[in-house]
């Protein structure tokens, strides 16, 4: 058989175990070729490939049940489960998914792609096994970073004393995104094969460590444990961006990755001097910690994701990265700013909502002054559905205590970080995108001391306005060309200026509010609200995503699909106006 014509777990098994090593080589190459031209998660994929060809190999999916933990990992998984045609789609706009999802095959046992999860739908899957008289195997593979995470401690628990049929195969490769931090790391390294060890005293049989791309090993060991029942643990090490000399230099660069030659590493698509939000954010965050000793930044293990390395490298001993523990996070940053300290919380939007909880009940209830830097608020692309910051300004402004900026460009980002830092008495969030400004960095002055919390960026002479929050701003500018609308950036979803919508209320006839967020129970809504209380007379349209999960696919694609881009708006506008 051809390795090029594998694209299966039963086609897989009709190989010899001594031609699997030769078709790692070649599933390796193939993916390397395939992410130069897609883009998408690299070093963690060629991390896994002999793991991946091994576990398809000894174990029965679909009816064993493979979790892949966050899931940026599972793109030979996904190879080798009848996708391998459909590659070429990868993370496209209809198009098979960069995460397992459990709609997209039955290979799929879980829907993956936050951390530290896997453990718990294994548990799950296994007690339903034993409830159901099921005779199959349940394989949770979680890497070392992911293991840090309080969930998967809490499953380890859980599932110790569970007498279940779990296998857990910790992935131990030293990094997530960056480096991995805390003690389990320095932990892992100490454990023989001979020893008892924390797992052990959790109720686990350990097996390990073991090299985790040398095939007969992983063949031999998948193989023994198989047939012992109880929950066990498989400790692998591997190499993240294994096989590919630049990745596994610089993992942290390589974890993920756009178009890019394969033979020099370098990337091809077109360059520009715009600049990222995120490093927007991070290059002002260090003009406060030159300027004030108090500044410190917390995040759960998004340091350069976050741009923090750019404070980090200044001021090491002020940015703490806790590892993937985002409830940790919320709550550390709380006692620090309870002593005293400016404290920058910098988290996801998505990654945000695992810690609600503490957000409410350490920081808001005590009206700590924690200034969250929420990133990847909006759309993020062709991540999709898992990823995408929509739901934040929904779930942030019901929380009393909160100020809530969500800011149209780079200066306004650049403002808003100042004037959280200047005028913090409690905590407030500050709500950014993923991708570009629409223009060149500038370090530009900052203006502070007065800043109004709504304002007319252009006027029209119709009357109809649009009142839009954060960088969906340019679609609505974008409009305001083709029609004679004019437009509104709210700047702060709370406190929302209710004077200044309280004149849009008696100066317009047509209301259109506008976010890249879901619009049920967000500033729309809110909007709304006030229209009712004071008798607005005229026709209020409220624009946002969708009740519905969105797919992945370009930023473009996506706004155009929900109705939010600046094509749209002119539809509804001429036709509904």
């Amino acid at each position: 058989m051809q390795f090029e014509d594998i694209d299966s777990p039963l086609k897989l098994k009709k190989l010899e175990e001594n031609q699997l090593p030769d078709y790692a080589v070649w599933l390796r190459e193939f993916l390397i070729g395939k992410i130069a031209e897609l883009g998408g998660h690299f070093a963690a994929n060629l991390g896994v490939v002999e793991l991946t060809i091994a576990l398809h190999y000894v174990y029965n999916a679909p009816e064993d049940k493979i979790i892949w933990d966050v899931g940026h990992q599972s793109y030979a998984h996904k190879i080798l489960t009848k996708r391998k045609s459909l590659f070429d789609s990868l993370r496209k706009l209809d198009g098979i998914s960069g995460f397992p999802k459990m709609s997209e095959s039955e290979y799929d046992a879980f829907g993956t792609a936050h951390s530290s999860t896997s453990i718990s739908a294994a548990l799950g899957y296994a007690q339903a096994a034993k409830l159901l008289k099921l005779n199959r195997q349940h394989i949770a593979v979680i890497g070392d970073g992911a293991m840090s995470a309080g969930q998967a401690f809490e499953a380890l628990n859980n599932a110790g004393i569970s007498d279940t049929n779990i296998t857990v195969i910790l992935n131990d490769n030293h990094i997530g995104i960056d480096p991995s931090q805390g003690a389990l790391g320095e932990y892992l390294d100490q454990l023989d094969y001979k020893s008892d060890n924390l797992f052990t005293d959790f109720g686990f049989q350990y097996f390990g460590p073991i090299d985790g791309h040398q095939l007969p090993q992983l063949l031999e060991v998948f193989k023994r444990s198989k047939d012992i029942t109880g929950p066990k643990v498989i400790h692998v090490r591997t190499i993240k961006g294994k096989g590919y000399a630049p990745a596994e230099a610089e993992q942290t660069k390589w974890h993920s990755t756009s178009k890019f030659d394969k033979l020099s590493g370098k990337g091809i698509e077109s360059s520009d001097n715009h600049i990222k939000y995120q490093d927007i954010f991070g290059k002002t965050l260090l003009e406060l910690a030159e300027k004030d000793t108090k500044v410190v930044a917390v995040t759960p293990a998004m340091v350069s994701g976050s741009s923090l390395n750019f404070m980090q490298d200044k001021f090491p001993d002020r940015v703490f990265d806790v590892g993937i523990a985002e409830q940790h996070a919320l709550t550390f940053s709380a006692g620090l700013a309870a002593s005293g300290l400016k404290t920058f919380c910098c988290i996801y939007s998505t990654f945000l909502q695992r810690a609600y909880d503490q957000l409410i009940h350490d920081i808001a209830l005590q009206n700590l002054p924690v200034i969250f830097a929420v990133d990847r608020a909006g759309l993020v692309g062709e991540d999709g559905p898992t990823h995408h910051g929509v739901f934040d300004l929904a779930f942030l402004q019901t929380v009393p205590n909160l100020t809530i900026l969500s800011p149209s460009n780079q200066l306004e980002l650049r403002n808003a970080i100042y004037f959280a830092y200047q005028h913090i008495n409690g905590p407030i969030v500050i709500r950014y995108p993923r991708g570009k400004s629409s223009e060149p960095y500038i370090a530009s002055e900052i203006q502070t001391e007065s800043i109004p919390k709504a304002k007319l960026v252009h006027k029209g002479q119709s009357n109809t306005v649009i009142l839009s929050i954060g960088t969906i701003l340019e679609e609505a500018l974008k409009a305001a060309e083709k029609t004679d609308v004019s437009v509104v950036d709210l700047r702060f979803a709370k406190p929302i200026d209710e004077t200044f919508i309280k004149d849009v209320f008696n100066t317009y006839q047509n209301v259109l509010t506008l976010e890249e967020a879901q619009v049920l129970g967000g500033i729309g809504s809110h909007i709304a609200q006030l229209a009712f209380e004071n008798k607005f007379k005229g026709t209020l349209k409220q624009l946002g995503i969708k009740d519905e999960f969105v797919q992945h696919g370009t930023i473009a694609e996506l706004r155009k699909i929900q109705g939010i881009d600046a094509e749209s708006l002119v539809k509804v506008i001429n036709s509904q106006f």
